[in-house]
């Protein structure tokens, strides 16, 4: 039977992302982001529970987050969900479960001396395969209004 790994995510950085390398110089970058519910209460009061999210980026997508994220910037992500297991320095197991992203899309307006020249847009970063980078999307060109347009036409 067929199954499905997918994650897909909006939100904020709550760190600018580290970027290592591995003993293949392959690069990997490891960054946080929330994403917030809100709802009221039945007393009617205002609620809120913050997500965080821990995302892991390979290969030409980690270089990527590396140079053009930073803390506060809203994101797109979409990955799998993945479990790694280590050994403390007790000899105990423990498990973290993380997003291995192969979209990455910048949300908003861009800051001063972001990349793009001015033109208001925003690129998409992928990676294929296992985690492995395939490409970079070039950034579509402004809609009216100087807004990037996106072939989805997606509302985020």
């Amino acid at each position: 039977m067929a199954s499905v790994n997918k994650v897909i995510l909006v939100g904020n950085l709550g760190a600018d992302p580290e970027v290592r390398y591995t003993q293949n110089s392959q690069p990997v970058a490891n960054f946080r982001i929330a994403t917030t519910d809100v709802w009221t209460d039945r007393e009617g009061n205002r609620q809120e529970r913050t997500e965080w999210h821990n995302i892991v980026a390979w290969g030409k997508l980690g270089e990527i987050c590396g140079k053009y994220l930073k803390k506060g910037k809203q994101i797109y992500v979409e990955g799998r969900l993945q479990t790694r297991q280590w050994e403390d320095k007790e000899g105990g197991k423990r498990y973290t479960t993380e997003v291995v992203a192969n979209i990455m899309q910048m949300l908003g307006r861009p800051s001063e001396g972001e990349g793009g020249g001015g033109s208001g847009g925003h690129g998409a970063a992928r990676a294929g395969g296992r985690g492995e980078p395939r490409d970079l999307e070039e950034p579509y060109p402004p809609a009216p209004g100087g807004e990037a347009a996106d072939e989805d036409d997606l509302p985020f």
